[in-house]
């Protein structure tokens, strides 16, 4: 009987897709790739299967994916040393050298590499290609004790003054995955570093992308009581950073999937990339596993 179980439950997941697969058929999916996912080998081929699936399926995924670890591993071998101030990295040439490297070099290409040895057809891109990623240097503001804030100069790191689409429409419209290192250039053809969960945001405002997928170590958004919070309208989410129970490394990432749907993203998630295949259980099933953030109240 077990053996027929199992097929059972193959058609009741197929089943309980469908109506999902006909509802975003043709629509435009952003997921940013990142931490554990990246470096485990399992979590790599479902990630990289999801993606090929998606796109089998009629949906049109983009890829973001970070990079730190391997940035900060290389900078170790080369003996650099490079700051961090409150978390982001402060960036000089030097340092900017090898973060292009590592992010525009081996880290897309294992991942285009990944995704296409599960049956797709990915291409590497950084925002330097057909000028996708337009940067600006980004002063971010940090807190002084005396609750004044000071804006610090990090160096080549940048933010997304605007994404051209063109070229990642031609890639959608056909049997392309980009996949994309968060790398912007200025007018004057400097190089940026961007945060990863930043680009993936301005890429799906950009594209009108129907979701924005973050995967992240976390489990998603949990309430005061540490249950996962399955469905957040954006006033919800800013009543939770209000009163604290989003703090510390979770408010940039609620915050760029706020910006994001506040931006015409149909819907933000904040998915545990722990959990094999998360990102279809996120868009195939009644439940998925992360947080879903959107304009309409939920139910």
């Amino acid at each position: 009987m077990a053996h027929q179980h199992t097929g059972l439950d193959k058609a009741h997941v197929l089943t309980e897709a469908l109506p999902y697969i006909q509802r975003f058929a043709g629509k435009t999916l952003v997921v940013k790739y990142g931490g554990n996912a990246m470096t485990d080998p399992e979590l790599e081929s479902s990630f990289a299967r999801d993606i090929v699936l998606l796109k089998t399926v009629g949906l049109n995924p983009v890829v973001v994916h970070g990079g730190g670890p391997q940035v900060d591993a290389l900078l170790k071998r080369l003996g650099q040393v490079s700051d961090r101030i409150d978390g982001m990295r402060v960036t000089d040439k030097e340092t900017m050298e090898v973060v292009e490297m590592v992010l525009g070099g081996s880290v897309n290409k294992s991942i285009v590499n990944l995704i296409n040895k599960h049956g797709g057809r990915a291409i590497g891109l950084t925002g330097k290609d057909a000028n996708l990623i337009h940067a600006k240097k980004l002063l971010m503001d940090k807190q002084n004790e005396d609750g004044t804030t000071t804006k610090i100069d990090l160096g080549m790191v940048g933010e997304v003054a605007g994404v051209k689409t063109d070229v990642l429409e031609m890639f959608t419209q056909s049997d392309f995955i980009p996949v994309i290192a968060p790398l912007g250039v200025d007018e004057h053809g400097d190089t940026y570093n961007i945060n990863a969960d930043l680009v993936a945001g301005k890429v799906a405002e950009a594209l009108s992308a129907e979701k924005l997928i973050l995967l992240t170590n976390i489990t998603g958004v949990l309430d005061e009581n540490k249950n996962l919070l399955t469905g957040l309208s954006t006033k919800e989410v800013d009543r939770l950073i209000e009163t604290g129970v989003i703090y510390g490394g979770m408010i940039p990432k609620v915050g760029c999937a706020l910006d994001a749907v506040k931006g015409g993203v149909i819907s933000a998630h904040i998915v545990d990339g722990r959990v094999p295949h998360a990102t279809l259980l996120e868009v195939f099933t009644d439940h998925g596993v992360g947080t879903l953030i959107s304009n309409k109240a939920t139910k």
